[in-house]
């Protein structure tokens, strides 16, 4: 038999815990990134959409002729833009808690 030669023994224990170090802490963080890279991009994509919701809708309003005359007539489009950009809030949240729950669950 012949006797095993601590380098070895050495070398593998090294290139064990190695291995198991990329496997547990690498790999993950890279997934991290691609979660959080693909989060941002549609976090970023959902605020244009609702920015651009609200200039629509506020330049909309301001066009019609029901909402010119006084000054409080001329401050309805605004109100009536804070209103759709809630309601869109609510349903982006209600939407994401949905989500959420049957990831959990």
């Amino acid at each position: 038999m012949a006797t095993p030669n601590p380098l070895d023994e050495i070398t593998e224990i090294r290139e064990l815990v190695v291995g198991y170090a990329r496997q547990e802490t690498l790999e993950p963080l890279k997934r991290l990134g691609t979660y959080l890279g693909w989060g941002l991009a549609g976090s970023l994509v959902m605020f244009l959409g609702a920015v651009f919701v609200g200039v629509g809708t506020l330049r909309l309003t301001q066009g019609l002729e029901w909402f010119t005359g006084s000054s409080w007539a001329s401050l309805l489009p605004y109100l009536f833009t804070v209103i759709v950009l809630g309601v869109l809030a609510a349903l982006m949240y209600r939407a994401l808690s949905r989500a959420k729950k049957k990831v959990y669950s």
